[in-house]
């Protein structure tokens, strides 16, 4: 009769943890749900994202009125508009991911790497870079920089343009720079002096493109 109890006991045990089982899952598996819809907006994967320090978000909101939009700062109703457009956008994972972005652009245009600067980088403006980066290369020359550190990033404009969807973003770093010719001599900048700048990028996506990618449509350092 014992034995009867004990047999009682184990199914009961095994029903137990089937539940607890499949509860465990269905949270995890909503959990999973919930993180796919956080992005990367620029397609960078395998770099560690920057601190959450300094990155400055904007309210979110979806399908605001015009009477809302109206009532809302520039930036705000841009973004909501954007919001509107791709409800996947999030301005805070936007900036995070137009840090990396920063980053590896600048890296990119360094080491002459055109393959990077062509995903990232919007038709017209890779061939500036291009053309830079050949003129460079043909004098001989090279070019070191580093980012110290990004001190700030936010966004200063947000708008719709029909379908497309434009965002810049300023930044505020320090960094290293140094322009050598082929003896190795310094031509421009200090490769011991680190030098804040402040980079003004505007970032554009058609909201209406499978393509969830956002590229680098212009550049500009604010004095």
């Amino acid at each position: 009769m014992g034995g009867g109890f004990q047999i009682i006991d184990i199914v009961l045990f095994a029903v137990l943890a089937l539940f607890l089982i499949v509860k465990l899952g269905s949270v995890l598996g909503r959990r999973g749900e919930d993180d796919t819809r956080q992005t990367d907006p620029f397609g960078i994967s395998g770099k560690k994202a920057p601190a959450e320090d300094n990155v400055v978000t904007i309210h979110e909101r979806s399908g605001p009125t015009p009477e809302e939009l109206a009532s809302m700062e520039p930036v705000e109703a841009g973004v909501a508009q954007i919001r509107a457009a791709d409800p996947s956008f999030r301005d805070r994972e936007f900036v995070k991911g137009s840090r990396l972005a920063f980053e590896a652009i600048l890296e990119a245009f360094a080491k002459a790497d055109n393959n990077t600067l062509k995903s990232l980088l919007d038709n017209s403006v890779y061939e500036n870079f291009a053309a830079a980066i050949k003129a460079r290369e043909a004098a001989g020359h090279e070019l070191e920089t580093t980012i110290v550190g990004i001190n700030e990033s936010e966004i200063v404009r947000a708008e719709m343009d029909g379908d497309l969807a434009r965002v810049t973003v300023r930044f505020v770093t320090e960094q290293v720079n140094a322009l050598t010719d082929a003896a190795g001599e310094i031509i421009e900048g200090d490769p011991a002096n680190v030098v804040k700048v402040t980079d003004v990028w505007t970032f554009c996506r058609n909201t209406k493109s499978s393509d969830p990618n956002w590229l680098l449509v212009a550049t500009g350092v604010e004095e």
